[in-house]
């Protein structure tokens, strides 16, 4: 059952509120209760009420007549703990690796059906791309994604390939049968490449971040200009560089949750 609803299936109250929370992820900007009531379907004058005591809790600002996240909304994402742990540690290998690559250098998490960005590190000469450090973008499409993918459950893959894998580029795998095979070649070999299958000029290589039980918490990525990056030499960086990582992961015995929780 979708998240948001309550056990008899109607969308409780704090449903609501988070289906338009949930529009702001990522957004870099303002939206209005128009905007919101067509991307979450639900009535305006329900969205505009909602909008009105959110702003009152704090949790969005009022901007003009579009509303943006408020400051207890970025305090409470400051609180959490296993991105801010997870970033912690692997903060200075990200650094290194960068410093090492010239290319850009991200951190990220897979919840839902996406990849969730804790940290990105902008390459010298690398493509600037529309990700943002706690946005969002399509799991099967990115290569931190699928070293994700490739180590969760085989239900929870199940679920997951079992609805639609849209196309961002003429390259992006949509096809199920085809993404289940490079995901066990992904498992096998601990890296997952992008072949220009999020932008048609980008190219990378990711590897997962594991907890001391081997649950995946996580993946470190690098990626750059397609032609211009070499994947099969910078893999094994990004692989060992993900490996201590996983090792400093578990000698400081954080505790954090599974990545994927809902599909």
């Amino acid at each position: 059952m979708c998240p948001v609803h309550r056990n008899d299936g109607e969308i409780s109250a704090i449903g609501r509120a988070a289906a338009v929370l949930k529009e702001f992820r990522g957004s870099g900007r303002s939206l209005g209760v128009s905007a919101l009531a067509r991307r979450t379907g639900l009535p305006k004058a329900t969205v505009h009420r909602l909008l009105v005591e959110l702003t009152r809790v704090r949790l969005l600002d009022r901007v003009g007549t579009g509303y943006r996240p408020g400051l207890l909304l970025f305090e409470l994402g400051q609180s959490t703990p296993p991105s801010r742990n997870l970033h912690t540690v692997a903060r200075p290998h990200m650094d290194a690796l960068h410093e090492a690559t010239g290319h850009n250098v991200g951190l990220a998490v897979l919840q839902d059906r996406d990849v969730v960005y804790v940290d990105i590190l902008r390459g010298r000469s690398a493509p600037r791309l529309p990700q943002l450090t706690g946005g969002r973008w399509p799991a099967h499409a990115s290569c931190s994604g699928k070293a994700m993918l490739a180590h969760v459950t085989s239900e929870l893959l199940q679920q997951f390939l079992a609805e639609p894998l849209p196309a961002l580029t003429p390259q992006t795998i949509t096809d199920p049968g085809q993404l289940r095979r490079e995901l066990e070649r992904a498992r096998r070999s601990g890296s997952a490449y992008d072949r220009r299958e999020s932008f048609p000029t980008v190219a990378g290589t990711a590897s997962p971040l594991l907890a001391a039980d081997g649950t995946v918490v996580g993946a470190l990525s690098v990626s750059g200009l397609a032609g211009r990056i070499n994947l099969s030499r910078l893999d094994a960086a990004v692989r060992t560089t993900a490996l201590t990582i996983s090792r400093d992961l578990a000698e400081a015995e954080l505790i954090v949750r599974p990545v994927l929780r809902h599909v």
